[in-house]
């Protein structure tokens, strides 16, 4: 039997719906994404950690669930919001409904609700604190009432640092490539291995390594806390600085270590987080979007070229092109409102882009980036 379920924002708006995962309660920031696809590699990107996922596209769940499309260990988000969810999954690579992942993971899902009403509301009014209750803590009389002060409750992701939270506890090496139908997951410890790279886990996902794998790269993986010092001691190639979560003003640890290592001339590019961190070390600013950017099919200019990218977009808060110092350039910007999507500094082998090139799904107008963070670390030799 259908299990209600209730969406509460701190607005005062409530949407009644179909429980599709756990029962409980969670609470996070609303947030809607506009892909049409991926809702699996959406639901495991670390950077949606403590986010309620609307998405806009109607039928979400109708190819299932697999192991091999997972971007984290599991699902990041806090919550997540459709239309519509299929009756029956169909898809040869399906393994899992996505009614049972999401219960299996223990995370709460609505559906049946009015999604374009909802993301008017985030559109209009800008990401809201939300509260998804499902089951039996969403029946009785009070239960409004209960997911009101939830959505309430929840502190913003304004000054939350995620980072160190979601990121790996020790250093770790990677070599899955990237992949191919039937056959899967590259081995790249079988092919040359020229690079080695030092990525910092600020909530990395799996497929921003296998396509620095898949180029060459030895991956280290370490903590976001990790030192500068405990880097340089690795002699790496290269660094990259991952995508994630949350704030990127209070990672002090990570803007340090950044700044330290700007220092030297060792090539450094970073994707989300990691590009807001390093406009963060090089003097610049950071700030709060309304509603941010969620979606696969984001246009982007290549400030250099005019050239126009569609591109995969991830992000709450944006690196402040007002402020930029004389070190850095700004290299793209966004064609929807004109935020900075692309740094590169001008004084080191340094840059960095806002959205996510790897776009595991999606468009991948955006993949030369790793083919010039690869250039760099050539040319440095």
């Amino acid at each position: 039997m259908n299990k209600p379920a209730i969406l509460a924002l701190e607005d005062g708006s409530v949407f009644h719906g179909t429980a599709i995962g756990a029962d409980g309660q969670t609470s996070g920031e609303v947030v809607f994404n506009t892909a049409m696809t991926g809702y699996q590699e959406i639901l495991t990107d670390p950077s949606y950690t403590r986010q309620i996922v609307t998405l806009t596209y109607p039928h979400i769940g109708n190819t299932g669930v697999n192991a091999e499309d997972v971007e984290s260990d599991g699902i990041a988000a806090a919550g997540l919001v459709i239309r519509d969810l299929p009756l029956i999954a169909s898809n040869f690579r399906s393994e899992q409904t996505l009614s049972d992942y999401l219960k299996s993971q223990n995370v709460l899902g609505i559906a049946d609700i009015d999604t374009r009403r909802l993301t008017r509301i985030l559109r209009d009014k800008g990401a809201q604190k939300g509260a998804i209750l499902a089951g039996p803590d969403a029946e009785g009389e009070g239960a409004v009432e209960r997911a009101l002060e939830a959505a309430k409750a929840f502190p913003g992701l304004k000054g939350m640092d995620l980072a160190k939270v979601v990121s790996c506890q020790t250093p770790y090496e990677w070599s899955e490539g990237e992949w191919t139908l039937g056959e899967g997951y590259a081995d790249t410890t079988q092919g040359e291995r020229p690079f080695h790279v030092v990525a910092f886990d600020f909530g990395i996902k799996r497929n921003i390594m296998r396509m620095l794998a898949s180029r060459g790269c030895r991956l280290s993986v370490v903590p976001a806390q990790t030192p500068a010092a405990e880097v340089l001691a690795m002699n790496p190639d290269g660094i990259f600085l991952a995508n994630g979560p949350g704030d990127p003003e209070p990672c002090d640890y990570a803007i340090k270590a950044i700044e330290q290592l700007l220092e030297t001339d060792i090539p450094m590019f970073g994707i989300c987080l990691g590009h807001q961190l390093l406009a963060l070390a090089s003097g610049a600013k950071t700030v709060k979007m309304s509603h941010g950017h969620h979606g696969a099919n984001h246009p982007v200019q290549d400030l250099d070229t005019g050239k126009v990218m569609i591109t995969s977009q991830n992000h709450g808060f944006a690196a402040d092109e007002s402020t930029l110092p004389a070190t850095l350039r700004a290299t793209h910007r966004s064609l929807f409102d004109g935020t900075l999507q692309g740094i590169e500094r001008t004084d080191r082998p340094a840059f960095s882009f806002q959205g996510h090139p790897e776009a595991s799904p999606g468009p991948r107008d955006v993949a030369p980036l790793f083919d010039r963070f690869v250039a760099m670390m050539q040319a440095r030799r």
